[in-house]
């Protein structure tokens, strides 16, 4: 959308902040992202002609929520705190960010199912930092108008909505949404998962990525137990965030073969 991004060696991404009305009108409109993101497209393209057909193909992108809270910040915090300051401080200028990131991300996903995604998922890594009411405006709500404006372009492409640390909010969150899935973070277990949640909806998750680090017979006993918890009802075993870059591959290799060996 126009905001400056640049890298940290160690420490990731940073933008150009929005703190004032006067930073927010420097953004492009959400309908100018295209050409910037073409490159991403491209490479939905390839891949889709080069996994194989029996293969899914899950696009991504991050919820309004969470994007927003690097774009106030322009750089990952703690606890959200400048996102959660200009909310309060400023909710008609917050609302304006929450809404055109909506709108871009729509047009975004909706061009990486053109592209060949057959599965889209929506990651709200911050939505758990949200309570109360702020959790409805700016977590629920803007989901629920992403996955309708998905669904009216591409209705039968399943969408999965991850709101990160939402714990007893995960309970209908399908339902108050429209998606086909929600994702589970290791914070709640999958015992009460499958009786809370599965109930409405297919699940994915919930490994946790430290398991990627350590491996060992841990790892392969709460595969099963993860598997064997969440039998009963539609499931995506997946892990409860991303995996972490001191993950060891042949740990990975071994959450597979536990799971591809039941």
């Amino acid at each position: 959308m126009g905001a400056d991004l640049w890298f940290v060696t160690g420490e990731g991404p940073r933008l150009s902040t929005i703190e004032t009305q006067a930073d927010f009108d420097k953004l492009n409109a959400a309908s100018a992202i295209h050409e910037t993101l073409n490159p991403i497209y491209e490479t939905v393209r390839i891949l889709r002609q080069e996994l194989p057909k029996e293969t899914t193909l899950i696009g991504f992108a991050g919820a309004p929520w969470t994007v927003a809270t690097y774009m106030v910040a322009g750089r990952g915090t703690p606890d959200q705190g400048p996102a959660h300051k200009l909310k309060d401080e400023n909710p008609e200028l917050f609302g304006a960010i929450i809404d055109r990131l909506s709108e871009g991300t729509v047009d975004y996903l909706s061009k990486q199912i053109e592209a060949g995604a057959e599965v889209v998922k929506l990651f709200d890594s911050w939505a758990g930092s949200l309570k109360g009411a702020d959790f409805d405006r700016y977590a629920l709500e803007p989901t629920k108008k992403i996955i309708a404006e998905l669904k009216a372009r591409h209705p039968d492409v399943p969408i999965i909505a991850f709101p990160r640390g939402a714990g007893e909010r995960y309970v209908g969150f399908a339902k108050a949404t429209g998606a086909d899935c929600v994702a589970l973070d290791d914070g709640v277990t999958p015992e009460w998962a499958a009786e809370h949640v599965q109930v409405d909806s297919c699940v994915q998750g919930n490994l946790k990525s430290s398991h990627m680090v350590t491996g060992g017979q841990a790892l392969v006993d709460e595969t099963r137990k993860i598997v064997d918890a969440f039998n009963k009802g539609p499931h995506i075993f997946n892990l409860g965030h991303g995996i972490t870059p001191d993950a060891d591959p042949e740990n990975v290799q071994l959450m597979i073969d536990t799971l591809r060996g039941r």
